[in-house]
């Protein structure tokens, strides 16, 4: 059982640096959303978080307690919450992403080319992902973030200013020459996401201290009070981290309303 596992695990929590249950506190919270992130620099973590940011105010209101686990240290920890905004005290890292495995989660491309050590077998591996192999679907959102997505929310405030080198500041109001307002114009995913390779990139030894972990995808699990298992989705890619990218957590807005009926 999914949550008796979960709760039987101990990881270290960035808040403190103390070896705890993962859901130690949480269990009387009516909805525990727990999210097995890959290594914290990857672009799913830093998007997965960033939605979380942007719901944070409705997530709240329904009640609902998040958890997370992400490869890395507790170095990388601290780097991923002071950029993200995540709380410290609901993350937990796993070095070598132990828990991954006992969930039996995807470990991506897995490919070994003759002479390379696990961190640059991971790299190569991780680029073909990047293209394609092993990744379905990955290509197809990269273009959605240059694209626009009418489904999808607008991702940046009209006054709002993004920082994302080599790009100079953009104020939100000047993706409305791409398209509009009110939907996902054309280049505003990009361009997040491009300010998150940044990121990662001007702080690589804190988010990945090591490489053999990059291709490992992670999950997502929503249980009740009793623990029951109310959804779940396994990411089979990058970029793969929700079922509907369009709006990662339409998911959980859906069956936390459904189950208040």
């Amino acid at each position: 059982m999914t949550y008796t596992l979960l709760s039987q695990t101990q990881r270290q929590r960035v808040s403190d640096g103390a070896v705890t249950s993962l859901l130690s506190g949480c269990e009387s919270s009516p909805w525990q959303l727990v999210l097995i992130w890959p290594q914290l620099g990857d672009f799913d973590s830093l998007e997965y978080a960033w939605w979380l940011k942007k719901e944070a105010e409705q997530l709240q209101a329904q009640g609902i307690a998040i958890w997370a686990v992400g490869i890395g240290d507790r170095t990388s920890g601290q780097q991923f919450c002071d950029y993200t905004g995540f709380p410290p005290d609901c993350l937990f890292v796993d070095p070598t992403a132990e828990l991954h495995r006992t969930l039996n989660l995807y470990s991506g491309l897995s490919l070994k080319l003759p002479g390379l050590s696990p961190g640059a077998n991971a790299w190569f591996n991780l680029i073909l992902m990047c293209a394609g192999m092993g990744s379905p679907g990955t290509l197809a959102e990269v273009f959605r973030g240059y694209r626009g997505d009418k489904k999808a929310p607008q991702l940046i405030g009209d006054e709002e200013i993004v920082q994302a080198p080599p790009l100079p500041p953009l104020k939100g109001s000047f993706f409305k020459l791409a398209g509009g307002q009110g939907f996902q114009r054309p280049f505003e995913l990009a361009t997040l996401r491009l300010r998150n390779m940044g990121e990662v990139l001007s702080h690589w030894k804190s988010y990945v201290p090591d490489s053999a972990y990059l291709t490992q995808r992670g999950a997502t699990f929503l249980f009740n009070s009793q623990g029951e298992l109310l959804y779940e989705h396994r990411d089979r890619a990058i970029l793969g981290f929700a079922a509907e990218m369009s709006n990662p957590l339409s998911f959980l807005t859906d069956l936390v309303n459904n189950k208040k009926k």
